[in-house]
């Protein structure tokens, strides 16, 4: 993906690359779709995502025996992928709604719980990989460059402030926070740079994919520290230790929220399972706070 977002980017090359990769991964979630359970298939919710998906194969399609001489037919390509983004936008929250539209028609058994859990895990990695190659060539060839950040490589930044996204995260998740408990914890964070020290910590990523794992974290340290000391009114800050090593980068968040119980620490993974009340789900399926 760097190399085809290199200085000399080349728009061909992403298009004969798409046509043929987009197809195979588009295919094969559908097939994965198909197999659920037929209760959840016939959900609103779910048909709708199904549907987007073969729509968006559809589109793809047709572009399988165009020339990669044609230029219209490869800025016509770039608009494509461009529209099969936007459509598949609300997919998380609209299949999440399908899983609860069904455990509340049908209740849910172990089995079923099981075999949902293996099909929503492969569908939202499948979906972050698909995602992913449609941003890199909507981001790189058409035509709207970020001025914010002309270094990035579309949706890669080479040079990725990891200390700034943690933070960001923070405080937009402490915005939350403030608005629905009146107050929030503070943020103590604390970095180590071993592979260059006194450097600042910059690996090559998605930034917003290091944003989104850690906003949704803070928002549950927040969450169960707000409540967890409600009776005592002083919320324990939120500790952050990030370490960059030779191989790797680590970021450990802890709280003093309470922990979770040994006996529901199975379930924590459970996209079925939550410590918080449902959220009102609004008509036009923005993802509740």
């Amino acid at each position: 993906i760097l190399i085809l977002g290199s200085e000399n980017a080349c728009e061909k090359t992403s298009f004969m690359f798409l046509r043929q990769e987009l197809p195979v991964r588009l295919a094969n979630i559908m097939k994965e779709i198909s197999l659920l359970p037929d209760n959840l298939l016939r959900t609103p919710s779910v048909q709708l995502v199904q549907s987007w998906y073969v729509q968006s194969l559809q589109e793809i399609l047709d572009f399988k025996d165009k020339s990669s001489e044609d230029s219209g037919a490869i800025h016509s390509f770039t608009d494509t992928v461009i529209k099969i983004r936007n459509r598949h936008n609300d997919v998380i929250p609209t299949m999440a709604q399908g899983v609860i539209e069904y455990k509340e028609s049908f209740g849910i058994d172990p089995v079923t719980s099981q075999n949902v859990q293996y099909f929503l895990d492969r569908f939202y990695m499948s979906r972050i990989s698909i995602r992913m190659l449609l941003n890199q060539h909507s981001l790189l060839f058409g035509g709207k460059i970020n001025p914010a950040h002309p270094k990035h490589i579309g949706s890669i930044d080479p040079n990725c402030n990891v200390v700034e996204v943690i933070r960001d995260g923070y405080e937009n998740a402490k915005r939350l926070c403030d608005l629905y408990y009146m107050s929030s914890p503070e943020l103590i964070l604390e970095e180590l740079n071993v592979k260059s020290p006194g450097q600042p910590m910059q690996v090559v990523y998605v930034p917003s994919h290091l944003y989104h794992m850690v906003f949704e974290l803070f928002k549950n340290a927040m969450r169960a520290t707000m409540e967890h000391n409600a009776d005592h009114c002083i919320y324990p800050a939120i500790h952050v230790h990030i370490t960059l090593g030779n191989e790797d980068l680590t970021v450990k968040m802890s709280d003093r929220g309470g922990g979770v119980p040994l006996r529901k620490i199975d379930r924590l993974f459970n996209y079925m399972y939550s410590t918080a009340p449902r959220p009102r789900v609004e008509t036009s399926r923005a993802t509740p706070l």
